[in-house]
């Protein structure tokens, strides 16, 4: 049998604690599920992983970076900050709908981490990354539409998780597709005003 480098066993791993957590919950992510899952020993995963905290955070950080190539904007030249923002939140929300079970998992791990002070700067870290990731997308929009923010990008971006927070769990809840859409188109809005053409 060919041996699996590292990177690509901690890839499969990964992916099968995402399985795992979507479709059981986080208690039931045992480190001896996730190998199972991914068809692997316990050998392996002590090989790829120290601890299931470092599997759970390089899962949370497979997760965001799934989410970046969904939502940041590429081509949308020609458009207004506020119909660029929309489009972005519409290409978020197509992700969603697209693989629902992805941000169930972030919730049950965000929840999982908030519930042991030990295991809190997972949470943390995980809306680190969302910061990042929306002030990212915000200062890509208002390039791409010739607008500057006049509220610091960083407060935007707290707006902006906020809102993609409610519209992530509305829809889980719902699945209205409507008022997925509405949530988008006044988050656009509200996100527009905290800023102003170049």
């Amino acid at each position: 049998m060919a041996r699996i480098p590292a990177s690509e066993r901690r890839a499969a791993l990964v992916q099968a604690a995402l399985r795992v957590v979507s479709q059981r919950g986080i208690a039931h992510a045992t480190t001896r599920a996730i190998v199972a899952e991914a068809g692997m020993s316990l050998a392996s995963f002590h090989y790829a992983f120290d601890s299931r905290d470092e599997l759970i955070d390089e899962l949370i950080t497979t997760v965001v970076a799934s989410e970046q190539e969904a939502v940041l904007p590429s081509d949308l030249q020609g458009l207004g900050l506020r119909e660029t923002l929309e489009a972005g939140l519409l290409r978020y929300f197509d992700h969603l709908r697209a693989d629902p079970e992805h941000e169930q998992a972030m919730l049950e791990l965000t929840q999982y981490a908030l519930r042991s002070p030990e295991r809190h700067p997972l949470a943390v870290a995980q809306y680190a990354r969302y910061s990042e990731l929306a002030g990212r997308s915000l200062e890509a929009a208002a390039e791409l539409a010739g607008a500057v923010w006049t509220t610091p990008v960083a407060q935007v971006a707290g707006v902006l998780i906020a809102f993609t927070d409610g519209l992530t769990l509305t829809w889980l809840v719902t699945r209205d597709d409507d008022v997925a859409r509405a949530i988008a188109h006044a988050a656009a809005d509200a996100l527009s005003r905290m800023a102003e053409p170049r």
